[in-house]
């Protein structure tokens, strides 16, 4: 990941504003740069480089010959810059992916440009010529983004929130940057500036306007062969558009369905492009847990280069700070589950040299994966829910910006297109579809493809005690029942309603006073009263353990 950072109108010394640019260095450990746009005043771009292509001319933000007066700043990848530089006839002066967006810009304007990425993204794009600012986001908000914009039209723009909760001369609030959006700015001669458009240029259920390009093409209908050989396609298709990169690949792997199909594929597709290195896949867990027991099945089956990262219980109680400080969130779910993703990719940054990491993330929302969808009244319900949850993404999943072929635009629209009755859980099995269009293909284990859904903790956990259960033990001493009672008067904004929450506010509340309201609910199953969003709660979960 990159961090890209953006302050228009300050009227602040650029040394005191820096250090908030500073904040977000952690991503990008590759290079820095921070440079103010000559000839226009209080226009300042921050970049933090992870280096994924083009190592020689991809430092931002960018230009180009051709474009003098358009400076870009932008984090991503995209995926289709080769197929819309030959569609379109552009003559790219770099490697770098992010350029077509320039050319686009310049050819169509700001709504068709990232109608046309086929990727994940966060942009600010200057065009000094026409005095105009321009901010968007991905489909999924997979790639970060956050704005503050005050009312005298100071604007600042960050990878993450923490780069704007003290840039001076502020009161407004630090918000997300919603996805699938762009927004347009009027830059004034002070630096300032003033929205004049807010626009979706697309959603989860619309088919992206870059599938005209696109060389992989479906057949119609909705029988069940046909659809089943669809996913297939797409699937692959998104997986093997995502090898694009220059520095090696790796892939988590919990030995669940989602990250096994992606693992499998991944393996599969690196061997066919000859990439010059084995795939390196991941699993977590304590000790003899379902899901380290079940990724070594899976790596072995398909033949990756295989670690296993083991924690403790106190390993993973010592993280949750630092947890939270990245995330930014104090969400339940969010908080409990990247604990273990926390130190996977601890120890992935220190102990390999893969650096781009592809994960199974987005399957659970799109193919209505989680316990609770056995619960739902009607397939309209389930379906709707699907969509609710795939447009919260950015809240919750998307904070650990991997790669996510289950978020492939393509699929995610063709998926939701499918007759609602077709996505339901059957059988007693949910994802029921997604597991039967790779049945009888010997991808991976027959008994990983319909092992049922774990709850994380459950899954990472030793058989003895999961890791929702030492947490609780763990934090009944740090929060007292009194605590807890006063939780609605201490935090007014989502009071805790549980010890666990409790204490995940207590510390975001000391990393980040007075920012509550950056999470606008927490995550938490629909179609039941739930006060906690563990599937263990749930009447009809049952562990792989017990079963």
């Amino acid at each position: 990941m990159c961090g890209i950072w953006a302050l228009f109108g300050s009227d602040e010394c650029l040394s005191v504003q820096c250090i908030s640019a500073m904040k977000i260095s952690h991503r990008g450990p590759d290079a820095f740069r921070l440079e103010n746009v000559n000839g226009f005043t209080n226009c300042y771009f921050g970049f933090h480089r992870l280096a994924i292509v083009d190592q020689l001319y991809g430092m931002q933000p960018l230009r180009v010959k051709k474009f003098p007066f358009l400076w870009l700043c932008y984090n991503g990848e995209i995926y289709n810059h080769h197929a819309l530089q030959k569609q379109f006839g552009f003559d790219c002066q770099t490697e770098m992916d992010g350029e077509v967006l320039l050319h686009l810009y310049e050819r169509f304007g700001v709504q068709k440009m990232a109608s046309l990425l086929d990727g994940v993204f966060a942009f600010v794009l200057l065009d000094t010529a026409n005095r105009k600012v321009f901010v968007g986001r991905d489909t999924y908000g997979v790639r970060p983004l956050f704005k503050l914009l005050t009312d005298d039209g100071l604007l600042a723009m960050s990878s993450e929130a923490k780069g704007l909760t003290e840039i001076t001369s502020s009161t407004a609030s630090v918000v997300p940057f919603l996805p699938g959006h762009f927004e347009a700015f009027d830059l004034k001669a002070s630096g300032k500036v003033e929205s004049v458009l807010f626009d979706r240029f697309h959603c989860c259920t619309e088919e992206p306007a870059h599938s005209l390009y696109d060389a992989v093409q479906i057949a119609s209908g909705f029988d069940e062969d046909t659809v089943k050989s669809n996913i297939r396609l797409l699937f692959e298709n998104a997986v093997r558009k995502r090898l694009m990169a220059q520095r090696r690949i790796g892939c988590l792997l919990s030995g669940g369905l989602d990250s096994s199909l992606v693992a499998a594929t991944l393996v599969k597709l690196a061997k066919e492009e000859n990439l010059p290195y084995p795939i390196q896949t991941f699993a977590i867990g304590t000790e003899d847990s379902p899901d380290i027991i079940a990724a070594r099945k899976v790596a072995v089956h398909i033949g990756s280069e295989h670690h296993e990262v083991n924690f403790t219980v106190e390993e993973g109680i010592q993280a949750m700070k630092e947890v939270i400080s990245h995330l930014e969130t104090y969400d339940i779910t969010t908080v409990r589950a990247s604990i273990g993703m926390y130190l996977v990719s601890k120890y992935i940054r220190e102990k390999s040299d893969s650096v781009v990491i592809f994960s199974g993330e987005g399957s659970d929302e799109l193919t209505q994966g989680y316990i609770y969808f056995h619960k739902a009244p009607s397939p309209k319900a389930a379906a709707e829910e699907s969509v609710r949850l795939l447009k919260e993404l950015y809240l919750f999943d998307n904070l650990l910006e991997l790669r996510v072929p289950f978020l492939d635009h393509r699929f995610t629209a063709y998926y939701l297109s499918l007759p609602e009755e077709m996505r339901t859980p059957k059988k007693g099995v949910e994802k029921h579809l997604l597991r039967d269009s790779f049945a009888g293909l010997g991808l991976i284990p027959n008994d990983i493809l319909w092992r049922r859904k774990e709850a994380f903790s459950d899954g990472l956990s030793s058989v003895k005690k999961s890791w929702y259960t030492s947490l609780q033990e763990h934090l009944e001493n740090h929060v007292n029942d009194d605590q807890l009672e006063k939780a609605p008067k201490t935090f007014p904004h989502l009071p805790p309603r549980t010890k666990e929450a409790f204490h995940y506010r207590q510390v975001f509340e000391e990393l980040y006073p007075g920012q509550a309201k950056w999470l606008s609910h927490y995550w938490m199953p629909r179609w039941t009263n739930a006060s906690d969003p563990s599937a263990r709660t749930l009447d009809i979960y049952k562990p792989e353990k017990d079963q």
